[in-house]
């Protein structure tokens, strides 16, 4: 009687590790195949930004330059330097014509914040309207629309006060949009619905701000 009570015993729990196992797998397989729809979906969605984009050109920094970086955009559609200012860009107004958009989004303004001049501010938006005026006068048929400079983490703003004044700069860009009769875009929303997007140094970004800022501009390019 006691070898059938353990024989029995032995077989409801070889059953039940082979369910915990099966059940396992099931999990795993399921798990694996989400990750193959989101990685697909991911593929598909940056196959479309390119599509869209594909007359576009971003002119900008490194936070910028994070389009191609990434992968969303191809190079040839981004054209973002690490430590770029309005003044510098002007420099690449003849390149920017060369490749011949129809829209021309500009994001600057972060590292112009931390020019060393008495009045960072209107030393950039000098220089930003100038900027446009070139860019008007090389490619007088592309639409331009300047967007919003990205805000950055409290932590990155207590180790650089001066970006304190990134609500004030952009509303200097929002009033020299109006005034050349350019397009403004505020990022900002984005952060507001996604506030995890910066990178670790809370200034720069993750990859997923990009497709939220594409996302974001998609109307301005149909």
């Amino acid at each position: 009687m006691g070898n059938k009570m353990t024989a029995i015993v032995l077989a409801g729990a070889i059953a039940l590790t082979l369910a915990a196992c099966g059940n396992q797998e099931r999990e795993q397989g399921l798990a694996a195949a989400t990750r193959e729809k989101e990685a697909a979906a991911a593929t598909a969605e940056a196959s479309s930004y390119k599509s869209m984009y594909s007359s576009s050109v971003f002119l900008g920094d490194s936070i910028t330059e994070g389009l191609s970086f990434h992968g969303v955009l191809d190079d040839k559609n981004v054209m973002g330097k690490a430590g770029a200012t309005a003044m510098f860009a002007l420099e690449d107004v003849d390149d920017l014509a060369g490749r011949n958009p129809k829209h021309v989004f500009i994001q600057l303004g972060s590292d112009d914040l931390l020019w060393p001049t008495d009045n960072p501010k209107q030393f950039s938006l000098t220089n930003y309207a100038q900027l446009i005026g070139k860019i008007k006068e090389k490619l007088p048929k592309a639409k331009i629309t300047i967007m919003s400079v990205t805000p950055v983490t409290a932590e990155a703003e207590k180790s650089e006060s001066r970006y304190q004044n990134i609500a004030d700069y952009n509303q200097g860009l929002k009033e020299l949009a109006a005034k050349e009769k350019v397009d403004y875009t505020d990022v900002s929303p984005i952060f507001t619905a996604h506030p995890d997007l910066h990178d670790t140094d809370g200034i720069h970004m993750k990859a997923e701000y990009y497709a939220q800022l594409l996302k974001l501009l998609q109307d301005q390019v149909k």
